[in-house]
C-alpha cells in the first residue's frame, strides 16, 4: 500500500520517491497493473460521499464561476464516469514490451525495438479533479510514476482522490505523488527537476502552458488551448449544420474542444447567419462578429469582434462569427488564428472537404462532425493525458502509447566490430 505524505514531505523527497517507484512500476506485469486499476475503479465508486464532500468544500471556497466552476465540479455521475474510464484503461492492451520492429543483420545480430516506460511524468493542471484520476491511471498502466501538481481550488478533491488511489493494494510507494498546490514554488521545482522527472505535461490555460514551455528544463509535451472553428460551406445542409454548431458550442463550453468561432461561406451567409445566430442566442450564447455577419444578423445582439478576439479561447457561452469567400479563405483564416487543436467543415462537397482535411494544420480535423469528439475517451483511449497541439512525439489526444519511449535489444553470438 502506498503512502502519500502529501503535507509533510518536500518536493525533493517526493520526486526521489517517484524516481524510485518508477523502477518498481516498470517491472509489474500487465496482469498486476490491470488488477490495480480495477481496484482503483472499485474504490472510487465505494467512496462517493467522501469525494463529493471534499469537492463541495472546494466549490464553496473557490470563488469560481461559469466554465471554471464546471471544471471543478464533481457529481455522482462524474464519479461513475471516472471509474468507468479507469476500467476502460484496464481493458486496453498494455503497450509496454510491445515489439515495434525486429530484424537480423547479415552478421547474425538480432535487433529488436521495444516499448518501455518514460519513467517519471510530471503534470501541472488547473481545477479539474478528474485529471487527477485519468492521468494517474494512465501512468500506472504504462509503468510510469507520476507527480501531480493540481490547482489550489481543487486541493481537497485532489487529495481525497489521491488517498483513495494510493490506499489500493499493489500501488508502490511513490507511484503517485502530489505536490503542494498553495504555492507556485512547487511548479518551479517540478519543471526544473531534470534528472528526476522525464517529461512535464502542462494542462490548462494559455498562460500556464506558455510559462511551463518557456521555463522548463525538463522536456515538455505541450497541451494546447482550444480556439476551435467550424466552417459552414456553401453546400452544407442547414439542419446538420445547426445541430453540429449548437452541440460544439453549448454541450460543454468550458472545455478545450468546444467550438469558439463560426465561419460561414458568403454564398449562404445571408440566409444562414440570421438562422444560426437566433438559435445560438436562444441557447444562451453571447455572439460577436465581423462587419458582414453583424449586418446580416441585423436586429440580433451581435457585438463587434476585435482583431485579438479571433485568437481567443472563450471557454464560455460565447462565439464569434465571420463571413468568408470560400474554402480557401476559411483554411487561411483557421491556420492564422486557431490554436491548431480541432476544426471542422460542414459540407456536402467532397472536394472542398478533402482539401479542408488535408490543409488545415490542426491536431484533429473533422468533416460533418462536432469538434467535441476530440477526447481520449471518445477516440477509444479510455482516458487522456491531454490534447497535444505540438508535432513532436505526439499530437491530438494522447494516452498509453505516447507515455512510452523505446529501446533496442540486441542479441549476438560473439560478434565484434571489425
Amino acid at each position: 500500500m502506498a503512502t502519500t505524505l502529501a503535507s509533510t514531505a518536500s518536493t525533493q523527497e517526493k520526486l526521489l520517491r517517484a524516481r524510485a517507484a518508477s523502477a518498481r512500476l516498470a517491472q509489474l506485469s500487465s496482469e498486476q497493473k490491470n488488477a490495480i486499476l480495477l481496484s482503483i475503479a472499485d474504490a472510487l465508486e465505494a467512496h462517493p460521499k467522501d469525494i463529493l464532500g471534499a469537492n463541495l468544500e472546494d466549490i464553496e471556497h473557490s470563488g469560481l464561476e461559469g466554465a471554471m466552476r464546471d471544471r471543478l465540479l464533481l457529481t455522482p455521475a462524474r464519479i461513475k464516469d471516472m471509474a468507468s474510464a479507469v476500467r476502460d484503461v484496464a481493458n486496453l492492451p498494455d503497450p509496454i514490451g510491445e515489439t515495434l520492429a525486429e530484424w537480423t543483420k547479415a552478421n547474425g545480430l538480432r535487433i529488436r525495438k521495444v516499448r518501455v516506460p518514460l519513467g517519471v511524468i510530471g503534470i501541472i493542471y488547473e481545477a479539474r479533479p478528474n485529471v487527477t484520476v485519468d492521468t494517474a491511471v494512465l501512468a500506472l498502466k504504462t509503468g510510469n510514476a507520476i507527480v501531480l501538481r493540481g490547482g489550489k481550488e481543487a486541493s481537497r478533491s485532489n487529495h481525497r482522490l489521491l488517498e483513495i488511489m494510493t490506499a489500493v493494494g499493489g500501488v508502490p510507494d511513490g507511484a503517485i505523488e502530489m505536490l503542494d498546490s498553495t504555492t507556485r514554488q512547487t511548479v518551479h521545482e517540478l519543471i526544473k527537476a531534470r534528472g528526476l522527472v522525464d517529461v512535464i505535461i502542462p494542462r490548462g490555460g494559455a498562460g500556464l502552458i506558455t510559462f511551463v514551455t518557456e521555463h522548463s528544463t525538463v522536456p515538455v509535451i505541450e497541451t494546447g488551448a482550444g480556439n476551435c472553428h467550424i466552417f459552414v460551406d456553401a453546400s452544407a445542409g442547414f439542419e446538420m449544420a445547426d445541430v453540429i454548431v449548437i452541440n460544439a458550442k453549448t454541450q460543454r463550453p468550458s472545455v478545450c474542444n468546444a467550438a469558439e468561432k463560426l465561419l460561414v461561406h458568403e454564398r449562404i451567409a445571408a440566409e444562414y447567419i440570421p438562422r444560426i445566430a437566433k438559435k445560438l442566442i436562444d441557447a444562451g450564447v453571447e455572439l460577436h462578429g465581423d462587419g458582414k455577419s453583424r449586418t446580416l444578423a441585423a436586429g440580433l445582439p451581435v457585438a463587434p469582434a476585435s482583431e485579438q478576439e479571433w485568437y481567443e479561447e472563450y471557454l464560455r457561452l460565447c462565439m464569434a462569427i465571420a463571413v468568408v469567400a470560400d474554402v480557401d479563405e476559411a483554411i487561411t483564416h483557421i491556420n492564422k488564428y486557431s490554436t491548431k487543436h480541432s476544426d471542422s467543415i460542414i459540407s456536402a462537397d467532397e472536394t472542398n472537404a478533402r482539401r479542408f482535411l488535408r490543409e488545415v494544420d490542426s491536431a484533429a480535423v473533422y468533416w460533418n462532425a462536432s469538434t467535441r469528439f476530440t477526447d481520449g475517451g471518445e477516440f477509444g483511449f479510455g482516458a487522456e493525458m491531454g490534447i497535444s497541439t505540438q508535432k513532436l512525439h505526439c499530437r491530438g489526444p494522447f494516452a498509453l502509447a505516447e507515455l512510452t519511449s523505446s529501446k533496442y535489444e540486441i542479441i549476438g553470438s560473439g560478434q565484434v566490430r571489425l
